[in-house]
């Protein structure tokens, strides 16, 4: 199959290029930077030319509500109008378990209006919802760092490796559309302070952790939200073994 993966060159979508091409398929890198701009339209109906299946990992540059919402529902509006053009047969989306039991956050609200503009697109569909990323955790601990110490409360997470990321969307890209959801999420449910306590005892640079439920972007959300539920598939990737080999 031809399969485009928007978002090519980031983090997931150049594995899920290489993951794709392995596996004997024309996968294609699209982004900016090889002539592919979902914002303005540019390039998409040359790229997209007899293309079987849309991969779309690609992320908004800001995190604030308003620039997030209005570059996933201009990219959505531009991208499935191509796919339509194209007879594009299957599209899928990466996005987060929980997304839409969050409100409060800006971020997930325009990921939100990204599932829902690809469930109105007419084209058929698979939404890939993954746990948080490991890579993720690290800034996040930046982020809400004082002095010595890093201030995190204990919401539970269900985080995952970027690489099992990457396996289940190539995965599903050569299946069949869903029509709905897909939920994956890393082997193990967490707190979110204690993801910082094994990050520091395998990684010690002197900061200690101190469970605050007021710091940071995941203050506040009850537990089960953001680990989902019985229905998650589970990748094989433990935290502590991937900080190891990282």
């Amino acid at each position: 199959m031809k399969i485009v993966v928007i978002g090519g060159t980031g983090r997931i979508g150049t594995q899920v290029v290489n993951l794709l091409q392995d596996r004997g398929h024309e996968a294609v890198a699209a982004a900016p930077g090889t002539g592919v701009d979902t914002l303005t339209g540019e390039g998409l109906a040359e790229v997209l030319r007899g293309a079987d299946v849309v991969v779309d990992v690609a992320n908004s540059p800001s995190f604030e509500k308003e620039a997030a919402i209005d570059f996933f529902t201009r990219a959505m509006r531009n991208l499935t109008a191509a796919e339509q053009q194209a007879g594009v047969r299957h599209h899928v989306a990466l996005s987060i378990i929980g997304v839409d039991e969050v409100p409060e956050l800006g971020y997930y609200l325009a990921k939100v209006a990204q599932e829902e503009a690809v469930r109105a697109s007419g084209v058929p569909f698979s939404i890939v919802r993954v746990g948080q990323f490991f890579e993720f955790i690290a800034p996040v601990m930046d982020l809400t760092t004082q002095g010595q110490e890093v201030h995190l409360p204990s919401t539970q997470l269900r985080p995952i490796a970027a690489a099992d990321v990457a396996a289940v969307v190539a995965e599903t890209a050569q299946g069949e559309p869903v029509n709905g959801l897909r939920l994956k999420a890393g082997p193990e449910i967490h707190r979110l302070d204690r993801l910082a306590e094994i990050t520091l005892a395998v990684k010690p640079d002197g900061r200690t952790v101190v469970t605050d439920e007021s710091a940071g972007m995941f203050a506040g959300i009850p537990d089960g939200v953001l680990t989902g539920d019985d229905t998650v598939e589970t990748a094989p990737t433990r935290y502590e073994d991937w900080l190891k080999q990282n």
